[in-house]
């Protein structure tokens, strides 16, 4: 039978300043160091922020435009507030794609967190046979890339005929998203007191129990990181729906996601196309990850440092 592994006492870190020539601490070498790095990774992240919202900001401007306004100024405010191009958007088949998308998204996240958060538990806390050897594997499939497999992926699921299927890219994102899932969440799991785990057995707590009333409840934090960069990378995944959801026949109906369905709509409309709608298309893909984020910043944050933190 598998046994708990007890976690070693921390070892505290000790802070030791610069000192000067007479061994005290040189307060001044201090500051310059401190402001010389704050410099330097202040300077980088607005730098970042400018990369990233300069072109959020074309994309928002974009929708409101004409296409005579979008191909005279880039930066330059729309003559015109209308909301016309979200609903020609819409109509062109994005509110499909959009709902294609959420079906996926509401089974496959969940059960990535369920499985994920199952075997992280099992391979941080308990000692067995093999345990080191599968979780190298799920390190190993975490960097395995996934144009590598598109082609026996392709043919495994054609094989069970799941092609154009939810039910067949749920499971295909799932086993995607399964290595960083266990990979994170072991590290975050090896945080968690053993008192509190033991004590629980002690209570009379089965192994189950223990898991999901004590020890899950306390990894939170954890598990809302880890399932916002899984919400993030399904939601823009792109390379698999575009090998697993294509239609097979005339009859079979079009349940292309969100990312493949704008760039269907950019590839029919050519050169006379409607841009507007297609950049407000853009804008409603863009919208739900963001509100996400910004809803859990602070628990995404929490989760990543809480491993720094205990």
């Amino acid at each position: 039978m598998a046994t708990p592994i007890k976690q070693p006492t921390p070892v505290p870190l000790v802070f030791r300043p610069p000192v000067d020539g007479e061994g005290k601490p040189d307060r001044r070498r201090s500051a310059e160091g401190g402001t010389t790095i704050n410099v330097f990774s202040h300077g980088f992240l607005v730098l970042w922020g400018v990369m990233i919202l300069l072109p959020l900001g074309w994309i928002v401007l974009g929708s409101f435009k004409n296409n005579s306004e979008i191909g005279a100024s880039a930066w330059s405010w729309p003559s015109h507030w209308s909301f016309d191009a979200f609903s020609r958007a819409w109509e062109k088949g994005i509110g499909e794609f959009f709902v294609n998308t959420v079906i996926v998204l509401v089974f496959s996240v969940p059960l990535t967190m369920l499985l994920g958060a199952m075997t992280a538990y099992v391979l941080a806390r308990y000692e067995f046979p093999g345990n080191r050897a599968i979780f190298y594997l799920f390190v190993g499939g975490a960097m395995f890339p996934v144009y590598l497999a598109l082609v026996p992926l392709f043919f495994m699921v054609s094989n069970l005929g799941m092609l154009n299927t939810y039910q067949g890219l749920i499971l295909v994102y799932v086993a995607y998203s399964l290595p960083f899932t266990v990979f994170f969440m072991h590290s975050f799991f090896r945080t968690l007191p053993t008192a509190v785990h033991e004590a629980a057995m002690i209570d009379g707590c089965s192994h189950s129990r223990a898991f999901f009333q004590v020890m899950l409840p306390m990894a939170k934090p954890g598990l809302i990181s880890v399932g916002i960069f899984n919400v993030l990378g399904q939601w823009n995944q792109y390379i698999l729906p575009m090998t697993l959801m294509q239609q097979q026949s005339s009859s079979d109906p079009d349940r292309s996601m969100l990312a493949q369905g704008l760039v269907n709509l950019a590839q029919q409309q050519g050169y006379s196309g409607d841009y507007p709608a297609l950049f407000a298309g853009m804008t409603i893909a863009m919208l739900p990850v963001l509100v996400v984020y910004l809803s859990f910043q602070r628990q995404v944050q929490a989760g990543l440092t809480a491993g720094t933190l205990k």
